[in-house]
Parts: structure tokens; C-alpha cells; sequence
């Protein structure tokens, strides 16, 4: 049970800087200027497990999952760290950095080598982890819950903690069946579970009968699986593109027996391999890399977007963190939004203005975007500025980013001479580009006659103009709304290029006097209102000009809106809350998961050409009418996670919901039974849905 369960140490036995996590030391824990405490830390001997000291009264001694950790930062690279410690200390330093909303873990070593040894074996532990297969994985997180489940630590299972065990894994057996199971592997008939036994366990536990139906069908070949046979499976079940060269890769690749693959046939033990691995994965491999044209003009594209991207949590009180920011781009995040306001000292800073939620200097900003801007894609980012500052810290801003992102940022057309249309993602890679407010036309950049203004007043960001107008008057009426003017300095007006900011006064007046780097953002209600009412036109608006979608202030609680329907419309940035887990955000993350996580999308060809009819609200004759059934069959599933951890004996039923998200004649969904009782490996081989 126990050497089964070490998946972070797989090929590290005897790795000195594991060596060092096991043994442990006093690290410095940093939370502000005046809380910073001496704990222990060590590595468990599960080398999955991180050990660490508490002072709390109820929590001497808490611990955490290597499973919880995203990625460890060597250095003052957190907010923390670079607020609540001097720079001397910078090589002492490192963060450990958790998945989902968790804080983070700031820590101080007493030598730059034990610095560099914790980074070094914690690296290595993660690093262990992600080379894991789903099989081996598996293995770890049960032989994990069995040592859990071993309360006295004797390496034996009686069938009380049997019982316990199968509750861990989501798993409800009655008395009976638990006891015919326990008494089938008891072998020895000693009362407990040991060694080889143990192993009967766990073979019975997770032997999987329908992996058994699909091999045997297609192992034609003297009860294996020839190439041709699993070529067969490729194509037909699988419906790849694939090769005979295709299967004798897979065969070489996951085939555990010698004499097998040297026959080029796959056992059920190499076919199980390989199913769970990517390569058996429904996600086309070949939209892993960026495989899309990505020379079009950046408005061909749907582009990933982020509202708020400075809040960790909601609108009105929530933190607001440089982290939140590199969290969205390391999603492929290509659009973040900077709410920018007057701060201390003549230091602009960023927060939801008006609220409780904290501030962030607008530089730290600006440092962790060039940091993380393209470690995920390499294509541009675009900055999207809602400007509150007066002109001096206007000034400030402008400063900040040019002397921080340097050349990367543009400040110019690319071309020689006025452009009448957008460069691509292509001619863009690794540069920042600017959205805001302008003091004058683009072409004013190629004319030396055009007067130099140095500042002068604009209308405010719609977003923004939207919040002031959104108070009411004592008797509860809405105000009158009125047209917000603020002073915009040059410096500011000179590094918006092809992302000029103006108020939307309908398409046919877009269409005759906006040039095309002149750009609109719509709140949510209307631009969902105009997507179903005139989405022939959104459409065509789109063809030429971007627009940028936000969610409606009501949303407090930074939660989020369906994008699809602005989509169907040819919007390009549709800006979601990616601090808020939710349905749409998923969806938002499979649109954006194909074409090498670059976080641009090519729009289908019916919203890029001019004379298209396409309208997803009527879908009438066209190249994109094309009828398709999909079938699709749920087998079964492994390891569900708990509803309800916090009470160990609740068990899921689960059932599986499949949705299609598109144009309203697509949209539906459909689900299969549900498994009583199981969470575990639950298996529905139902008709196909």
C-alpha cells in the first residue's frame, strides 16, 4: 500500500532535493508588513503531501495536496512579497501558487540554497505529477484514500475500514456486499487485508467490464489487437483521420508486452494505456497547435476576453490583485480590462471605483502583464483602459507603459502609410495594444500640418458612463442621464492606435462615419437585445469594426452571461468575470481551448464576407445550413468528485448532461439515467443520446 501510493517521487528515489523536503525547516510565512511567523515545513513521506505548523488553537498541524498546487515562483513574483519585503531578500524568496481561488503562500528561506532547494523539489514533485498517465494517476489518488482509510497505520484493512475506504472513493455498498467482498480477498483468513490481498482488492475494485466490450470487438487477431484492428477502432469508432503508420505508432508508444508489440498487436492491458491517455482523448489533437489562419485582420477573430480582471472575488468588496491578472492570461486571456483611477502620492491605481474593493498600483499592473502576457500565446494582448485619472496621473499611466512594456507596446500603425483595415494576430504577435479614448483621428499620425493638441476633453467610456448614470434621486427615479466629459492628456490620446474608443449611435451611422480602428463597447442587455433583433446587421458591423461586450452592473457578484449569442452576432471581445467558476465560463473556455490555447479564434467564413445573409436567428438559405445528427453514447466515468465534502459518508448519483451551445435552432441538451449510489466508476452504456 504504501510504495504504490508515492507517485511524486516516480525515478526521483534518492533525489537530494527531495531528500531535503523530507527533512524539512523553519521557512518565514508572509501574509502583510506586520505578519510574518517562523514555521515548519516539510515534505510527507507520500510525496504528495506538504506538512506545515499552525499556531491555531483547533490546527497544530495542517497540511496540503502537491494535487492543489498550479506552478511555484521563485522570487518576490507575488503581490505580497514585493509589498511586505525589502528587495535584498529577492533570492530568499519563492510563492507557492494554488489552483482556483486560494491564497497564496509566501515564504521566506533562511539561504539562497534552501531557496533554491524547495523551488527545485517542488518543481521536480509537480513536474512528476503532470508526466503521470490517468492510470497511474488513479492509482496514486486510491492507494492515497487507503492509507486514509488505515487508521492505526498498520499497512492492513480490516472491514471496517474497508467500508470507510469505499465512502472515500464515492462508493455506497451495503452491509452484505461489503462483507462478501472483504471475505473474497481475505484469503489468508486473518480478520484483515495484507499485502497481496490488498492488490486482489484493488483489481477487483477496478476492473473496468466495459473497457473489456470494446477490446474484444475489435481484437480480431488471435484474442489481441492487430495494427489493422486498432486502425479499424481509430476510424470507425474513434472517427480519426488516422493511418496504418498512425496505429503502429500508438502500438510502440503504450504497449506494456514485448512479444506483443513485436508482433505489432496491443494487449487490453497496452489499449487500456493508451485510452487514457490525450491521445484517446475527444478533443481533436491536431487543434492542440495553432492550426488556424491567423494572418485575417484581428476582427476576423473571436478574441478571449476578461471584465474586471483586476477583482479576485465580487464587485462591491472583493480584493482586487495583480494575481488576477496573470491567472486570465495564463488562460489565454488576450483582453484585460484596467479600471483606473487617481491613487496616493501621484500613483495611479486600479480598483472597481466608488466600492469597498482594495486598490493595486496601476504599475505593479502593468509589470505582471509583461511578465505573463504571452508564456500561454504568443498573439497580442490589448489593454483596455477605462480611464477616471486626472491629466497628471494620465501622464503617469502613459509613462508607466511605455518605459515597462518598452517596444512590445505599439505606438504606431504597422503600415507606412493610413491603413484602412486591421493587421492580423499574425503581424501582432507579442505586441500590446491599447483600447481608450483618442483626441484625434488616426490619420494624424502621417500629417504634419494637424495641430498638436496637448490635452482636451472626450466623452467618458461608455462602461463607465453607464455606472455614473445608473444613480437614482431621492424619490428612487433614475437620473437624467447626462453626456460625462473628462480631460484625456496626449501622452495617453498617442498610444491608442487601432483601438479608439467611441460611443455606439447605431449601425447604419457606424457604417458611415466610423472609421474602421474606431471601436464601441455595448452593455450586456443591449448587445444581446441588438444580437437577436438585428443580428444581420451586428453581423456586417462586424465585418469591419470590433466591439467589446460587458456584463451588466447589476452583477455584482461578478457573475456572468451567456456568450454565445454575441458570437452568433460576429462579436469579437465578449468580456466575462474569469474570477466567477461557472457554466459560462466553461463554455468560454472550450470556444478558446482549440487552436493552440492562442486565445484567438477565426470566425466561420458567413461572418467575415460581405453579401452574407447569415442570420442565427432565422437561418435562412445558405452554405451554412448543413444538418447533422450527433450521436453520442456515455460509457461510464472514474472518480467523481463529492458533492458534499464536508460530510463523509454522502455518496453522488450521478448522471451525465450533455449541452450544445449555438445558434437557437442547435441548442438543446440531453441526459442519461442516473447511477445510485456510485461516484466511483459508475457505467451507464445506454443508447446513444
Amino acid at each position: 500500500m504504501e510504495s504504490n501510493g508515492k507517485a511524486g517521487n516516480h525515478g526521483l528515489e534518492g533525489d537530494v532535493d527531495l531528500q531535503f523536503l523530507l527533512e524539512g525547516g523553519k521557512l518565514l510565512k508572509v501574509k502583510s508588513s506586520s505578519w510574518k511567523k517562523n514555521r515548519m515545513y516539510k515534505l510527507h513521506d507520500d510525496y504528495t503531501t506538504i506538512w506545515h505548523e499552525s499556531h491555531r488553537i483547533f490546527k497544530r498541524k495542517e497540511t496540503f495536496s502537491i494535487d492543489d498546487v498550479d506552478s511555484v515562483r521563485k522570487g518576490r513574483q507575488s503581490e505580497s512579497l514585493q509589498k511586505h519585503t525589502e528587495a535584498h531578500v529577492e533570492d530568499l524568496c519563492f510563492s507557492i501558487i494554488f489552483k482556483g481561488r486560494r491564497r497564496n503562500l509566501d515564504l521566506v528561506a533562511t539561504s539562497v540554497e534552501e531557496a533554491k532547494q524547495w523551488v527545485n523539489g517542488l518543481e521536480k514533485i509537480l513536474s512528476n505529477m503532470k508526466k503521470l498517465n490517468r492510470q497511474q494517476t488513479s492509482e496514486h489518488w486510491i492507494f492515497n484514500c487507503m492509507r486514509k482509510a488505515d487508521k492505526n497505520k498498520d499497512n492492513m484493512m480490516t472491514l471496517k475500514e474497508l467500508k470507510h475506504f469505499l465512502r472515500q472513493i464515492n462508493v455506497e455498498v451495503d452491509e452484505t456486499y461489503a462483507k462478501v467482498l472483504f471475505t473474497k480477498c481475505d484469503t489468508s483468513n486473518s480478520g484483515t487485508l495484507e499485502g497481496s490481498e490488498i492488490k486482489l482488492f484493488y483489481d477487483l475494485l477496478t476492473h473496468r467490464e466495459e473497457i473489456d466490450v470494446i477490446y474484444e470487438k475489435h481484437a480480431a487477431t488471435g484474442g489481441q489487437m492487430s495494427a489493422n484492428d486498432l486502425l479499424n477502432f481509430l476510424l470507425n469508432e474513434q472517427r480519426e483521420v488516422a493511418t496504418l503508420e498512425d496505429a503502429l505508432r500508438l502500438i510502440e508508444k503504450y504497449e506494456l508486452d514485448d512479444s506483443a508489440k513485436h508482433m505489432n498487436h496491443m494487449t487490453k492491458d497496452g489499449f487500456l494505456m493508451y485510452l487514457q491517455q490525450e491521445e484517446g482523448s475527444i478533443f481533436n489533437p491536431a487543434h492542440k497547435k495553432v492550426y488556424q489562419d491567423m494572418s485575417q485582420p484581428i476582427n476576423h477573430y473571436f478574441i478571449s476576453s476578461s471584465h474586471n480582471t483586476y477583482l479576485m472575488g465580487d464587485q462591491l468588496k472583493g480584493p482586487s490583485s495583480t494575481e488576477a491578472y496573470i491567472k486570465a492570461l495564463m488562460k489565454s486571456c488576450r483582453c484585460v480590462e484596467l479600471d483606473c483611477w487617481d491613487g496616493a502620492q501621484g500613483e495611479p491605481v486600479i480598483y472597481h471605483g466608488h466600492t469597498l474593493t482594495s486598490k493595486v498600483l496601476f504599475k505593479d499592473v502593468i509589470k505582471a502583464i509583461k511578465e505573463y502576457a504571452f508564456k500561454t500565446s504568443e498573439y497580442p494582448v490589448i489593454l483596455s483602459l477605462e480611464n477616471h485619472c486626472t491629466l497628471e496621473q494620465q501622464k503617469r499611466m502613459a509613462k508607466h507603459m511605455s518605459s515597462i512594456l518598452g517596444s512590445a507596446l505599439l505606438t504606431s500603425p504597422l503600415e507606412d502609410q493610413m491603413p484602412t483595415a486591421f493587421p492580423s494576430p499574425e503581424e501582432l504577435k507579442g505586441r500590446f495594444i491599447i483600447k481608450g479614448k483618442r483626441l484625434n483621428k488616426l490619420d494624424a499620425v502621417y500629417s504634419n500640418t494637424s495641430p498638436a493638441v496637448e490635452e482636451d476633453c472626450v466623452s467618458e467610456e461608455d462602461e463607465a458612463a453607464e455606472t455614473n448614470n445608473s444613480k437614482t434621486d431621492p424619490n428612487g427615479q433614475k437620473a437624467k442621464a447626462k453626456k460625462s466629459k473628462i480631460k484625456l492628456a496626449k501622452q495617453l490620446s498617442d498610444l491608442v492606435i487601432y483601438c479608439k474608443s467611441v460611443h455606439f449611435s447605431g449601425f447604419e451611422h457606424a457604417k458611415d462615419n466610423q472609421a474602421f480602428y474606431e471601436m464601441s463597447s455595448f452593455k450586456e442587455s443591449k448587445a444581446v437585445n441588438l444580437a437577436e433583433t438585428a443580428a444581420n446587421a451586428f453581423i456586417h458591423h462586424n465585418m469591419t469594426k470590433l466591439s467589446r461586450i460587458y456584463p451588466a452592473g447589476s452583477r455584482t457578484a461578478s457573475s456572468n452571461y451567456n456568450p454565445v449569442p454575441l458570437w452568433n452576432a460576429g462579436c469579437q471581445i465578449v468580456a466575462l468575470n474569469f474570477q466567477t467558476p461557472s457554466k459560462e465560463m466553461d463554455v468560454n473556455q472550450g470556444r478558446f481551448r482549440s487552436n493552440g490555447l492562442s486565445g484567438y479564434i477565426l470566425k466561420p467564413e458567413f461572418q467575415r464576407y460581405d453579401g452574407s445573409e447569415f442570420n442565427p436567428m432565422t437561418l435562412t438559405k445558405g452554405p451554412w445550413i448543413k444538418h447533422k445528427t450527433l450521436h453520442i453514447m456515455v460509457i461510464s466515468a472514474q472518480q467523481l468528485p463529492k458533492l458534499n465534502k464536508d460530510k463523509p459518508k454522502s455518496i453522488v448519483d450521478p448522471l451525465v448532461k450533455v449541452e450544445i451551445y449555438g445558434v437557437p435552432a442547435d441548442t438543446c441538451s440531453k441526459e442519461t439515467r442516473s447511477i445510485e449510489n456510485n461516484g466511483f466508476n459508475p457505467m451507464w452504456n445506454d443508447v446513444p443520446l
